[in-house]
């Protein structure tokens, strides 16, 4: 009977996708937020790790610099031919605008999931920390 009740009670840290009628989850617990950026039209990587209730943004890649670029950022050395920095910024709630014409695509260690395919254009995803039920995550949706 304990143990039911801890299995009942118990919850887990995931990476809530918040598609307003639907929700996803991530139980990974670092993903890679990229896209295409609107204006230099070149790669954008953000990389995201779960920090107890918050998302911790630890790094940025890119090619080019423009609108949006960290002021604040670390340069890491790379010779990749993409700008590395360290950023270490915490983050209660994202909210994204995904768009095809971005391309805006999660991707973790296992897959990588196109959210342009799973949303209307310039569709808002709020992706936030949400501590779920196991029953709940078990019978999740999937991206």
């Amino acid at each position: 009977m304990i143990v039911l009740l801890f299995f009942l009670l118990w919850r887990i840290p995931v990476v809530q996708f918040d598609f307003g009628e639907e929700r996803y989850y991530l139980k990974e617990k670092e993903f890679t937020l990229q896209w295409i950026h609107s204006v230099e039209k070149e790669e954008w990587l953000e990389f995201y790790e779960r920090d107890g209730d918050s998302l911790l943004l630890t790094e940025t890649k890119f090619k080019t610099y423009g609108a949006g670029v960290p002021s604040d950022g670390e340069i890491i050395s790379s010779e990749d031919g993409y700008v590395h920095m360290k950023i270490g910024r915490l983050f209660t709630e994202m909210n994204l605008t995904v768009s095809e014409n971005a391309q805006t695509t999660i991707i973790t260690a296992e897959e990588e999931i196109p959210l342009y395919e799973y949303t209307e254009d310039y569709e808002l995803v709020t992706i936030k920390i949400e501590f779920i039920h196991l029953w709940d995550y078990a019978r999740r949706n999937k991206l």
